[in-house]
């Protein structure tokens, strides 16, 4: 019994993909590295240039992706939402830097931009408060079981968070840092 047992599971591990397959890249934004100016909001004296991504290795299933930024470290933690972009088609796997620019042309078809919390609907880069120390960016790419997430136009950081979480089949990360300069 004990031998089916483990045959059983065996089995069912190699019929699960492994979720560590599912990547995320940038060449622009490296996990624990500080962030460049060039993807800082301009009052922080950036360009506000949303990074190049790149992923692979979704799971079976995967009908759409979403990519979010979120400062972690902002609103005692609560966040703050930088960056949206929603019904990104499956046979896509990546973003040009400049994708999140403001605008139409920028985006893969079919792919919308999310609301921030500065208010607008594209990239809005990292700017914390000045004095404080770095704060983290997570940049998530999220496989999704449906092809398109029932949100409005202008959806925002909360609503997109809550329509991610039961459509999510597998995520990946990046997190960068920044800190405003002196």
């Amino acid at each position: 019994m004990l031998r089916v047992l483990i045959l059983a599971a065996a089995l069912a591990a190699m019929a699960t993909p492994a979720l560590a397959d599912f990547t995320l890249s940038s060449p622009n934004v490296k996990s624990g590295s500080p962030m460049a100016l060039a993807q800082a909001f301009g009052e922080c004296r950036g360009q506000n240039i949303s990074p190049a991504l790149n992923w692979a290795g979704e799971p079976p299933g995967t009908q759409s992706f979403a990519v979010t930024m979120v400062d972690t470290d902002a609103r005692g933690g609560a966040g703050f939402w930088h960056w949206s972009v929603l019904n990104i088609p499956a046979a896509v796997h990546g973003l040009a830097a400049g994708a999140g620019s403001e605008g139409p042309g920028h985006l893969p078809a079919g792919a919308v931009q999310g609301r921030t919390d500065f208010g607008f609907l594209h990239y809005g880069g990292p700017c914390p408060p000045a004095g404080e120390h770095a704060h983290h960016y997570e940049i998530t790419v999220y496989a999704l079981k449906v092809p398109l997430l029932p949100l409005p136009a202008d959806a925002s950081g909360a609503q997109v968070a809550a329509s991610l979480g039961p459509e999510t089949l597998a995520t990946a990360k990046i997190v960068g840092r920044y800190e405003r300069s002196k």
